[in-house]
């Protein structure tokens, strides 16, 4: 059996970065660093995800948020600022 198991190991490709990739850039945030990220709590994090304004996945029972979504959620949240409506403040025209 341990000559099977070196075979198999034997048989493995090293994972080799791209080019401009680091070992430390990784495809998910967690929701702990994603409010780190927006300089909110945790628990409005959680609020945020679960409510689908920031995009993520479940994986299991866990929340995970796609760097690359995240990122272009953030920026299409920071490019376009809201137009007043006229109907924000609850009390104008009464």
């Amino acid at each position: 059996m341990t000559h099977q198991r070196k075979d198999r190991m034997t048989n493995v490709i090293p994972l080799v970065p791209r080019r401009g990739d680091t070992s430390t850039t990784r495809a998910v945030y967690t929701v702990k660093e994603a409010a780190r990220l927006l300089s909110i709590s945790v628990s409005s994090a959680y609020a945020l995800v679960r409510s689908g304004d920031i995009p993520a996945e479940r994986l299991g029972r866990r929340w995970v948020i796609p760097r690359v979504r995240f990122h272009a959620w953030l920026d299409g949240a920071t490019q376009s600022p809201r137009q007043p409506t006229g109907t924000d403040d609850p009390r104008k025209g009464w």
